[in-house]
């Protein structure tokens, strides 16, 4: 049976008329199915105006409590506005500034980094349940950083870890698409299998690091593994913007060809798209945002999966939409996130990656069984 013959479900409308007038025998539905612009209006209201709160009330809670009043207030006299009401405390303005603010940027870029990273994995994979950690970038750079602990590199270099684990999450990537590319092409099933097999080794070799670490070496990388915010600050996060930054405007370039692949790879060909192409620029796009990501904030699980599938449940499986909101999205659990880990428990510090795992598993899983309940099987 040939393309023309075989009915095609569109996830993006404009696709399914350029491939109806390439493709005469290809069979469009009468309506194609498309978010309502309402819906997403609100869906990126709602989203951003969540960001925006948890961004005010995250740098008012702490050890040193600030009211919202004069979190805003400070915000305006650094804008140079006369808005709200100054930090009473002596020690307000600093809290906010040197401590509170980087930590709440960096949980905003890490946040947006591993959703849309996720959303790309599973738009290129075309399967709901890939995570960025499919290619090897994350087992690639706990191994980056755990090796500069080991060696002792990190002891008098603040930017040691971050730039061990960058170095090696990219390389890992590298690896990864070298190894499952035969023929120059390379196949969806032969990068999840290959990136299995690497990230299996890394954890052999990770391992390995933690048994011949000192006592200390083993602490830092363990405490490194679960993930923290801990001890952000401005330079840091001078860093992860450009860098971050650049991966979310290639994410958002790329979303649309990413709707045309959902077709097929025989369809996305007809419409010119280069498919091997497609799958190299994104991997590349997903290495960066989540080796950025990781470099400075360690592991943190379940961002990357579980945020774009709940946008997908929503506003359904549109990239154009899907990407962009899962960024917004993320970014707003990540900063929730982190500002219960510092504070649930008074003078000490959950470990972030540990409770997007311990929270995001349970609730992934109900998912997935109330997705199940509602289609007669697993989506």
């Amino acid at each position: 049976m040939s393309i023309q013959d075989k009915p095609v479900v569109f996830t993006d409308p404009a696709a399914g008329l350029v491939l109806s007038t390439l493709l005469p025998g290809a069979q469009v539905p009468a309506e194609l199915p498309r978010p309502r612009a309402g819906r997403v209006v609100a869906l990126f209201v709602s989203l951003g105006a969540g960001l925006l709160i948890a961004v005010l009330v995250a740098a008012a809670l702490g050890q040193l409590q600030v009211p919202l009043v004069e979190v805003i207030g400070s915000i305006c006299a650094r804008m140079g506005l006369g808005c709200g009401v100054a930090p009473a405390h002596p020690n307000g303005d600093a809290a906010l500034w040197e401590v509170r603010f980087p930590r709440v940027a960096l949980a905003v870029l890490v946040g947006a980094a591993l959703s849309a990273a996720g959303a790309l994995m599973q738009g290129v994979f075309g399967n709901p349940l890939a995570d960025p950690g499919v290619v090897g970038v994350s087992a690639g750079a706990a191994l980056g950083a755990s090796t500069v602990i080991v060696l002792g590199f990190g002891a008098g270099n603040a930017w040691a870890i971050p730039a061990g684990a960058f170095v090696t999450g990219m390389l890992t990537a590298l690896l990864v698409y070298s190894i499952s590319r035969s023929g120059g092409r390379s196949e969806v099933i032969t990068l999840i299998l290959t990136g299995i097999a690497v990230n299996a080794f890394a954890g052999a070799v990770l391992a390995f690091l933690t048994f011949a670490a000192t006592t200390n070496q083993r602490e830092q990388i363990v405490f490194w593994q679960m993930g923290t915010l801990s001890g952000a600050l401005w330079p840091q996060v001078a860093v992860i913007v450009p860098l971050s930054v650049l991966g979310l405007l290639c994410a958002f370039m790329l979303a649309p060809q990413l709707d045309l692949l959902a077709l097929g790879d025989d369809a996305a060909r007809h419409l010119g798209v280069n498919i091997e192409r497609l799958r190299i620029g994104t991997i590349a796009v997903v290495s960066i945002l989540t080796a950025v990501a990781v470099a400075f904030a360690g592991i943190v699980g379940f961002v990357g999966l579980v945020v774009p599938h709940v946008i997908r449940m929503i506003m359904g499986p549109g990239n154009r939409v899907l990407v962009p909101a899962s960024a917004l999205g993320g970014a707003l659990l990540l900063v929730v996130a982190d500002t219960f880990a510092r504070t649930a428990i008074p003078y000490a510090e959950l470990p972030l990656g540990m409770l997007t795992a311990l929270v995001g598993g349970p609730f992934f899983f109900y998912l997935l069984r109330s997705a199940r309940s509602r289609t007669g099987g697993w989506v």
